[in-house]
């Protein structure tokens, strides 16, 4: 048995048989898509834009201390907004999803305002200021916001924006805030640190105030000058001394009594005392030692007889020797207690400038340690400035800011439920139904309607082919079937709307929504 081809008539011949199963079906799905194109409750859209503006003071002039990127700052403020408690205090003020409330858990209606709440960023390409690369960045945002009520919608989106713009610039002044707190605690950390070393480096020095580094060069001179001083005495005393020998020589060759030694002495010792008084006070040792070796020998010239003012020396050049002889004297004195002096000033010195090297390298480090403070210090402050700055900067609202460039308007259409889409889309899926439905049943009755059809079912030829016969029992049940489908197509009509009016809605409510919708449209 071969496959029958159907022709353009076989087509129609069905089109026309199956014509109720098709226009019923595709009513139905038609009349379903309008019902729910109808029924569901419109929603409304409120969008707000912002535009991420740069700060007007130049950044070569004050640079700012928030160094994240918009965006990034952007889904920080995203995720503290879309907290659970700031969402339940929008939820709340408005009166938010009320038929919701009663039967949906908080985490689920925190979950359904979230999906209502849109962000879209809006990015172009910039130079990064810091690598001076191009790269995309967020220059502005949308906010929207979703809901039945035009109104709610608005006001929500509006307090969304609100949220946005404070939450931003409460971010940027709280880390501005945090920049320059921490400056200026470390700051006087390091001007602490600061005094503790100078404080070092001050009893430092009153330790060693003799053996500074950079007394060293002070310190060689003096030694210097000390060493040629001794030298130059040296050189006096040997002077002196050959003096002495030469004196004490001619002395020795003089002849003469006792007593002209003794007025001698006398004279000698008053030539001493003389000299002495010139460089040294009356309480000085050796003055007093003078003073009473001359008053001996007064009081030994007195009990000889020989002490009287008029008493000359019997031997002048005698006594001249001895007067030449104790100034010499005096002077080899005087010399050798300079070379002390100097020999003890020279040997102070030369122990002070072998310590400094140890003094330096100790005093090097002390000033080591509060040069790279102050360093530190001087950036500090720098930072601490320039961080002040950028808080007045933020705090006056110069930085980078949100500004609201189209604020949330009272939206006039609903975007959902897209009324005329459904409507071609349940004419389309009805028409589509209704061939599916008539193609079903052409396919389920295997009735031959043709000479063709019962060849080739049965095989067997068709010696003729007879019209249908219509009897007047035939015409009556077609009577009775047209009666019981108007009464029928009556009934649904009549159900429908009752149905409708106790099971949806009042059938007023729908009409006048209807009549909006349309009117919309």
């Amino acid at each position: 048995m071969g496959q029958e081809v159907k022709t353009v008539q076989d087509f129609l011949e069905i089109l026309k048989r199956r014509k109720w199963s098709i226009l019923v079906t595709a009513a139905t799905v038609f009349v379903m898509s309008a019902l729910l194109a109808f029924l569901l409750p419109p929603q409304y859209r409120s969008s707000s834009t912002i535009l991420i503006e740069d700060q007007e003071v130049p950044r070569d002039f004050v640079n700012t201390t928030v160094t994240s990127y918009a965006d990034q700052r952007l889904q920080t403020i995203n995720q503290r907004i879309m907290g659970t408690d700031r969402l339940l205090e929008i939820i709340r003020k408005f009166n938010l999803y009320p038929e919701l409330r009663v039967k949906w858990t908080t985490e689920e209606i925190v979950a359904k305002m979230r999906k209502d709440i849109k962000l879209n960023t809006i990015s172009a390409d910039v130079i990064d200021p810091r690598s001076g690369m191009p790269r995309p960045a967020t220059i502005a945002f949308t906010l929207s916001y979703q809901g039945k009520s035009a109104q709610v919608v608005q006001q929500v989106a509006g307090e969304l924006a609100s949220l946005y713009l404070s939450e931003n610039l409460a971010t940027r002044e709280r880390q501005s805030q945090g920049t320059s707190t921490f400056m200026e605690e470390e700051m006087k950390q390091i001007k602490a640190k600061l005094a503790d070393t100078d404080a070092k480096i001050a009893v430092y020095k009153k330790q060693h105030v003799n053996a500074l580094p950079e007394l060293a060069q002070a310190n060689l001179q003096i030694a210097e000058s000390a060493e040629q001083e001794i030298v130059r005495l040296n050189e006096q005393l040997r002077s002196l001394r050959e003096r002495e020998s030469s004196a004490r020589s001619r002395l020795e060759s003089i002849s003469t009594d006792a007593a002209s030694q003794d007025k001698a002495r006398l004279a000698e010792l008053r030539v001493k005392l003389g000299e002495l008084k010139t460089r040294l006070t009356d309480e000085h040792p050796d003055v007093i030692k003078t003073r009473r070796e001359l008053a001996e020998v007064s009081k030994q010239l007195q009990a000889a007889g020989r002490g009287s003012a008029d008493n000359k020396p019997d031997n002048v050049a005698y006594i001249t020797l001895s007067s030449e002889l104790a100034g010499v004297q005096s002077e080899i004195d005087s010399a050798r207690r300079q070379i002390t002096s100097f020999t003890r000033k020279r040997d102070d010195y030369r122990t002070r400038l072998s310590a400094t090297p140890g003094v330096e390298e100790g005093y090097r480090a002390l000033l080591d340690d509060r040069n790279h403070l102050q360093l530190k210090s001087d950036d500090l402050t720098r930072k601490f400035l320039e961080a002040k700055t950028a808080n007045g900067l933020e705090k006056e609202q110069k930085g980078e800011r949100f500004s609201l460039i189209d604020a949330a308007r009272l939206p006039e259409m609903p975007v959902s439920p897209n009324i005329p889409a459904i409507l071609l889309v349940g004419l389309a899926l009805g028409a589509v139904c209704g061939a599916a439905a008539a193609a079903i049943r052409e396919q389920s009755d295997h009735t031959a309607r043709t000479p063709e059809q019962l060849f080739n079912a049965t095989c067997l030829p068709v010696l003729a082919s007879i019209p249908a016969i219509l009897t007047w029992q035939d015409l009556d049940q077609r009577k009775v079937r047209r009666r019981n489908a108007a009464i029928g197509l009556v009934v649904v009509l009549v159900l429908i709307p009752v149905a409708f009016q106790f099971l949806v809605m009042d059938l007023d409510v729908f009409w006048a929504r209807l009549l909006r919708r349309v009117a919309k449209i």
